[in-house]
């Protein structure tokens, strides 16, 4: 049973993956990422998240590897806390209480028990770099107050700060100011380039530093896409600097190789580039990245880079420049106009991906499953350039068809229009082409749905648009004596006086259609096209429409852009009730008659569940969340909950998710990110630290074939052993640790005597000596009735609780076997 207390809104995912650089382990074997709230460990293997380290209470802003114990990581957190993790295990050490936001987080050997933070002033845009003093403590909670001043007025991004020459100087970037402050002088010197104010198109400023690993070298990333080298930096007139140029936009991020030998760099054309030796002329590329590189990190052992990208993407790229793995988060679009959408077939979360595509996105694992080209068109990364927009999607047929709407517009008498038809195909698993129709409606289309009832023939879909007109697509077959040509055509055309239509469903058995026309909802026979009832609300036009499922689909709802929620009965075509809701999700779950309603309010989000048949909610949150929610979806669980109290049923068959306008992710959940690890990545966490041996082997076969032996034996089994989950004595061995448990001896004989069985179950071996004295006085001593025996006395004694099944005496027992022997064949032949 899940309790009504554990249900809260949680975030679920869909957090950026791209917020900092990633940081590589010392062995190259995992790679750590902030996201959201948490910091995620992937396998640079397979891909697999192996770790959730959560504990922060706001967004992380920095990790680095601990640089005294490779197996340890920092993390700090907006919260104004520093955490100290055993990535290996995933168990929080320390925790380090600053006190102020911290934006970034530095480490260097040299400072050995000291970080460095980049935190904020009073002032809204001036930014410190502090070093902080980690005091050893053996308390879980260390207040960290001893905060020294590094460097002041500085960029709040990591990407403008860098340590170089293990840590003898650091190097700072803002504006058109480079400042450079040495450890041991206690001096900052300071260079700038001229302004563009001064130079006509000249755009110098800075926008990413590093610095070289064993020089003293400082490479500086500029606005223009040039880099510039700089040395003899440690005075002030004899400073040099040269310069490289390939990008033609500003420059992302820097970061040299471990040797130094080789700078990498990358920007918005999705290219990594890598000048060895610093020049011009030994340039190596790794193009098509698929998006604008942001950072760039590099692993302590030299042989892995990995690039993170504005989708929300991060590829690890070997030494030789080939992409090795790709870890994909959902891609955070300018504008989800799709919605969110379940796909039928693999259940991902389906909306607007990378310009042009659908992304599949899987809830459980939280990574991206693939992309779906839709306008099928190189994108062109030019900002005044007017792009194709994908603006609907909708599923179909228990996910056999994908509908998409495409549209790019210049002007406002120029639209350019297309809805695309897609296949799925079981031989490539993926969706094909079907059908391409050029400007279906005149305007733009507004809505679109499938008739999923389970009794309907021919496959309908129903567009309706600003032109006034909803259409009724059908699936024919055109095929003739040379091929067979399946394809989508228009069935039918209906409008109500001139409105414009804007919004459309069908009914659960798919025997009605709804269209709405701004203020009026209209009423359609699937079958004949007629037009039945219609139903006006003067509250505004109809902003979402949808009918009620299995008991209550008698019912249909709307809401309105004025506020108000309406439910209109079909049978008595009547208003059955309406309240002052803004609602802004109108969301039905498939499995129950449940309906979910999102509304906006000053305070924030609030979250209401109801059936249209009753007036009383039967779930309602407050303040879900500070911002908008703009979209939410109902997703069928796999395994169903089983939820006690009335108010969270409705959670049992499905779970919803919602995304606010930020495009944060979040659901109503009972688990932690941690349980919703699959069993096969935490078991590769485990097999990575072991070691590979012979005698690993032998031991896993061994106990495998152990388990198969003792799986036969217990189901030939007729006395049960007692459980051990629930033994105290068990359980302080297995749960208290080593240094704090009393001496073996005194262990030892609760520890066994624990494991024997209870007096209360009598073994199938303990038989009454009348018995065995009755059964040798018996002229047919058979196998058949010694077994027969055997059982009856071990039923007797298996515990049922108070009820004990009674005992047969020895005469009982004679007038059983007397009743077996009586010849019962007779009966076969009537």
């Amino acid at each position: 049973m899940v309790e009504e207390e554990s249900v809260r809104v949680v975030r679920c995912g869909g957090s950026e993956l791209n917020f900092r650089r990633a940081v590589f382990s010392a062995d190259s074997k995992y790679i750590f990422c902030v996201s959201g709230d948490f910091v995620k460990v992937y396998s640079t293997a397979t891909e697999e998240c192996v770790h959730i380290l959560q504990g922060h209470r706001n967004v992380v802003t920095g990790i680095q590897l601990n640089p005294n114990n490779h197996l340890q990581l920092y993390s700090c957190s907006f919260d104004g806390t520093i955490k100290l993790w055993d990535y290996i295990d995933g168990i929080l050490i320390k925790t380090f209480i600053v006190g102020h936001k911290l934006h970034a987080l530095f480490t260097h050997a040299r400072a050995e028990d000291s970080v460095f933070l980049i935190i904020n002033k009073e002032e809204p845009d001036a930014f410190q770099l502090v070093s902080v003093k980690l005091p050893k403590s053996s308390s879980q909670e260390v207040e960290a107050e001893e905060l020294s001043l590094v460097l002041d007025y500085i960029n709040q991004s990591p990407k403008c700060i860098a340590f170089g020459n293990e840590g003898e100087y650091v190097a700072a970037v803002r504006d058109f100011y480079l400042s450079v402050y040495f450890f041991k002088k206690k001096k900052t010197s300071r260079f700038t380039l001229s302004s563009s104010r001064n130079r006509k198109h000249a755009k110098n400023n800075f926008t990413c530093v590093a610095c070289h690993p064993k020089e003293d070298c400082i490479a500086t990333g500029h606005k223009d896409g040039k880099i510039r080298l700089w040395r003899n930096f440690d005075d002030d007139k004899k400073y040099t600097y040269t310069c490289l140029h390939w990008h033609h936009d500003m420059v992302m991020d820097l970061a040299f190789s471990v040797t130094g030998t080789s700078l990498l760099s990358g920007g918005r054309e999705s290219v990594l580039v890598e000048w060895r030796d610093a020049t011009e002329k030994n340039k190596e590329f790794l193009p098509r990245l698929g998006a604008t590189i942001e950072h760039i990190s590099v692993s302590p052992a030299g042989d892995l880079f990995c690039t993170s990208h504005s989708d929300n993407k991060i590829i690890v790229i070997h030494r030789n420049l080939e992409a090795s793995a790709v870890i994909q988060g959902l891609v955070k679009d300018s504008s989800i106009l799709t919605g969110l959408m379940i796909d039928p077939r693999t259940k991902a979360l389906v909306l607007n991906g990378k310009p042009g595509h659908l992304q599949f996105y899987s809830l459980q694992s939280d990574k991206q499953l693939y992309n779906l080209d839709i306008v099928q068109q190189e994108y062109i990364n030019d900002y005044g350039l007017i792009q194709i927009e994908l603006t609907k999607a909708a599923f179909g047929c228990y996910g056999n068809w994908l509908a998409t709407v495409e549209q790019r517009q210049e002007k406002e008498t120029e639209l350019e229009l297309q809805m695309k038809l897609w296949t799925y195909n079981k031989k490539t698993q993926g969706f094909i082409l079907n059908t391409k129709v050029n400007m279906p409606h005149e305007d733009h289309i507004t809505a679109l749905c499938f008739c999923n009832a389970e009794k309907s023939e021919n496959p309908t879909l129903v567009t309706a648009s600003k032109d006034g007109h909803f259409k009724v697509w059908i699936l024919t077959d055109d095929s003739d004596i040379y091929k067979k040509a399946v394809g989508w055509t228009c069935d039918f055309v209906g409008s109500y006086h001139k409105y414009q239509a804007t919004n459309c469903c069908f009914s659960e058995d798919g025997s009605l259609l709804a269209v709405s026309f701004e203020e009026i909802v209209t009423i359609w026979d699937s079958e004949t096209w007629e037009l039945k009832c219609t139903f006006c609300q003067r509250a505004g036009n109809i902003r979402h429409l949808c009918f009620g499922r299995l008991t209550c689909s008698k019912y249909l709802l709307g809401a309105t852009e004025n506020g108000i929620l309406c439910c209109w009965n079909l049978l008595s075509c009547a208003l059955e009730w309406s309240t002052k809701l803004n609602i802004t999700v109108l969301e039905p779950d498939p499995n129950s008659e449940n309906i979910a309603a999102v509304s906006q309010s000053s305070v924030g989000s609030d979250l209401f569940v109801f059936k249209p048949s009753e007036p009383r909610p039967l779930y309602i949150k407050k303040n879900i969340c500070r911002e908008e929610v703009k979209w939410g979806v109902f997703v069928p669980r796999d395994v169903p909950e089983s939820f006690t109290s009335e108010a969270h049923q409705w959670l049992n068959r499905s779970q919803f998710y919602f995304l606010t306008k930020s495009q944060s992710l979040l659901t109503f959940s009972t688990k932690s990110p941690e349980e919703k690890l699959t069993p096969t990545s935490k078991q590769l966490l485990a097999e990575e630290s072991l070691p590979t041996t012979p005698f690993y082997f032998i031991l896993g076969k061994h106990r495998q074939q152990q388990d198969e032996k003792s799986n036969e034996a217990l189901e030939n089994e007729l006395v049960q052993l007692p459980l051990t989950e629930n033994i105290p004595a068990i359980s302080e061995l297995l749960h208290t640790p080593a240094h704090v448990l009393p001496s073996a001896s005194f262990l030892c004989s609760m520890f066994i005597n624990s494991l024997l069985l209870s007096k209360e179950t009598n073994s199938a071996e303990e038989i009454p000596d009348d018995v065995d004295m009755e059964e040798e006085k018996e002229s047919d001593n058979s196998d058949e009735e010694n077994d027969f025996t055997e059982k009856v006395q071990n039923t007797d004694n298996t515990d049922l609780g108070e009820d004990f099944i009674h005992q047969l005496s020895k005469c009982e027992e004679k007038e059983l076997r007397k009743f077996r022997k009586v010849d019962y064949s007779w009966i076969t032949a009537l």
